[in-house]
């Protein structure tokens, strides 16, 4: 009895005095995994968040904890684990709204959209008058989109210069585009240290090349630039002679700030790299990208007076070594709230950068921006396959190409890759039926002709099934014109310009038999009167268009009347009418020894055939329409449709050898 109540006591002593010292050090592990928070040393902290969670019997303390575990693993750009925690830290009693906005954000950029988009709408609730939540709802909902109908470019994983670890910003380092420099963590990077903030050994500038079996070396490092710290995204001029880099002298404890270096070519020898002078020190000033012309050096920045976390600057010279002015932001178009990082400038002008303020895909996206002249831009995101998901970046081209290397964080060998893309060659083809436009069936052995805006003229003719086919070009119009003997020629019109994804078009050209009267349809007149109303025009322009496409005919145009008004009458009236439309076809062009005025007044009533079934079925197909026949209709309502098939005006051709005088 006794020898138990004093192992109680021993214990209780045991956890007074313990206790003080339990709350002590784990006030001094929070501090400590504060410190390397603050230090930027997300990776190393997450450890310390981890283990104060972990040992803490404090319920606000543990939720807190838990908060903290989620933002480091969002800023150290691991998405999975940071959803893992995040959906911890929104049922914890910890109240940060900010822990809905980002599990939303960290679910769109793993590519559940759909999903994402139920976490955004809870987040509405939770924070109403946010802006980025309608931009992120509709951000995912253009992915959808961008996913289901993806752009042209092939996109392929550079497995031969990727590693384990992260390799991102590519530069091409030759004309022929056979060397390229990009930047590395991989194990036999010169900085050995371990960064706070990824885990991975500082950056380093690597190089491979391509040999002439089209195969990329394996990537050695590029010595006289690196150093032990940060060196990384090259950046080279136009004519090769200069290349411009980031260096960040970043221990695991501090942060000195990033600067770019340059360094210059003198045939083979580069000097040593220098320092060039745009900003105070512990500011930013990385991911230079030189224009073509050498006289603009843009990079990215966090200096005071910007419009977000990291903005896209510029500044300029007037000529090689002369020194560089001062850096101007490029303004709201460019720059948003988030962060715009890795610029390149085409050889054609257009701005490429990332950005995760700009509606996208996931992470960080490609967009090109198109100059307008002053300080506006247009912002296009270049969507999907080149963007996804996960962070996509650092992008280069060749020169004058639509292809070129870009890094992206999606499934790959490592933590960042390097992938190619191209734009494949545009390909257009033109798949054809011709067909008579009476019976609906194909025409085999006809002409047709294709006449091009670029002055290509080629003739084909068709199969059995009327079919024909021509390989187009882009950015061209085309005409397709069709002939044969005892038909009208008939044509189709496409066009590839603006196109710009590869198509097959296809194209149906109706011959018009000629061995029967062709009706124009909607030509209208007032009762009792010859003059052709406005509607009529449509119809009688297509004519005209007949007409030109079929130089060598004569036609004689026919109008008829119908029965209710003397014969005298209603041939003076079907002939006025039936010149009324040649005046009209002279008007516009057409010879007027190409044409002949006819009027028939009610002697040639129309037949009923099956067009006219399909739309009067009371009518007997083959049966004419006599005043006889009309009388014996069963209603006014039908005797009327009648009189307006008799009604009409139509043409017929003559011949099919007219030569124009001379």
């Amino acid at each position: 009895m006794v020898a138990g109540m004093n192992r109680s006591i021993i214990l209780i002593v045991t956890v007074i005095f313990l206790f003080p010292a339990m709350l002590r050090g784990q006030k001094q592990k929070t501090e400590r995994a504060y410190a390397a928070w603050q230090a930027g040393s997300y990776y190393e902290a997450i450890d310390f968040f981890k283990d104060v969670y972990s040992k803490t019997r404090d319920k606000q303390l543990k939720a807190e904890m838990v908060f903290m575990v989620s933002e480091g693993y969002r800023l150290v750009n691991d998405p999975k684990n940071a959803e893992l925690w995040y959906k911890r830290a929104v049922k914890s009693p910890f109240p940060k709204p900010e822990a809905q906005y980002w599990l939303a954000e960290t679910t769109k950029k793993l590519g559940r959209y759909p999903q994402a988009i139920e976490e955004f709408r809870k987040y509405r609730q939770l924070v109403p008058g946010d802006p980025r939540t309608e931009q992120q709802i509709r951000a995912c909902e253009l992915a959808m989109e961008w996913q289901a109908s993806p752009e042209s470019y092939n996109v392929e994983e550079l497995k031969e210069a990727n590693s384990k670890d992260s390799d991102f910003s590519p530069a091409y380092g030759r004309d022929d585009h056979g060397l390229v420099w990009f930047t590395s963590s991989r194990d036999d990077a010169k900085g050995n240290k371990e960064h706070g903030a990824t885990g991975q050994s500082f950056t380093d500038i690597f190089e491979t090349r391509l040999d002439k079996k089209g195969k990329w070396s394996t990537p050695v490092p590029v010595d006289f630039l690196n150093t032990e710290f940060e060196d990384g995204s090259p950046s080279f001029s136009s004519d090769y002679t200069e290349v411009y880099f980031t260096r960040c002298e970043a221990g695991k404890r501090e942060n000195k700030g990033c600067v770019i270096m340059y360094s210059t070519r003198e045939g083979v020898n580069w000097s040593d790299p220098a320092k060039i002078e745009l900003l105070v020190d512990s500011l930013v000033a990385a991911h230079p990208a030189l224009s073509p012309d050498g006289q603009t050096l843009y990079f990215v920045s966090d200096m005071p007076g910007g419009t977000g976390g990291k903005d896209i600057y510029r500044t300029t010279r007037t000529s090689p070594g002369s020194p560089w002015s001062r850096p101007e932001n490029l303004g709201t178009d460019i720059n948003t709230r988030g962060n715009e990082l890795f610029p390149f400038v085409h050889s054609d002008g257009t701005l490429y950068f990332a950005s995760d303020g700009h509606i996208g895909m996931g992470g960080l996206d490609i967009f090109r921006a198109v100059p307008q002249g002053g300080d506006s831009w247009i912002v296009q995101n270049m969507r999907a396959p080149v963007n996804s998901p996960a962070d996509d970046f650092a992008i280069t081209f060749e020169r004058d190409a639509d292809k070129g290397i870009f890094s992206s964080a999606r499934k790959g060998r490592g933590d960042d890759d390097l992938y190619t893309f191209e734009m494949p060659p545009l390909l257009f083809s033109v798949t054809g039926l011709v067909r008579d436009e009476k019976t609906g069936q194909p025409v085999q052995g006809a002409a047709v002709q294709l006449i091009a805006s670029d002055g290509a003229n080629m003739q084909t003719e068709t199969g059995a099934a009327g079919d024909f086919k021509f390989t187009l070009r882009p950015e061209v119009d085309y005409i397709f014109l069709a002939s044969k003997k005892g038909f009208l020629n008939g044509k189709e019109k496409e066009t590839t310009r603006g196109q710009d994804k590869s198509r097959e078009f296809m194209a149906t050209i109706q011959l018009t038999p000629i061995d029967r009267p062709i009706e124009l349809p909607n030509i209208f007149y007032d009762f009792g009167k010859w003059d052709l109303r406005p509607e009529s025009m449509v119809s009688l322009d297509k004519l005209v268009e007949t007409l030109n496409d079929n130089p060598n005919v004569t036609i004689e145009l026919m109008s008829h009347t119908d029965s209710r008004d003397t014969e005298e009458f209603n041939l003076d009236l079907s002939q006025k009418r039936a010149q009324s439309v040649v005046d009209y076809l002279i008007g516009r062009g057409i010879a007027a020894d190409r044409l002949t005025a006819k009027g028939y007044g009610e002697t040639s009533p129309k037949v009923v055939d099956e067009e006219i079934m399909k739309t009067s079925p009371f009518l007997r197909s083959g049966a004419t329409l006599t005043e006889q026949f009309i009388n014996g209709l069963a209603s006014d309502e039908q005797k009327e449709i009648a009189h307006q098939i008799n009604r009409r005006t139509e043409f017929r051709v003559l011949r099919t050898d007219y030569e124009p005088a001379r």
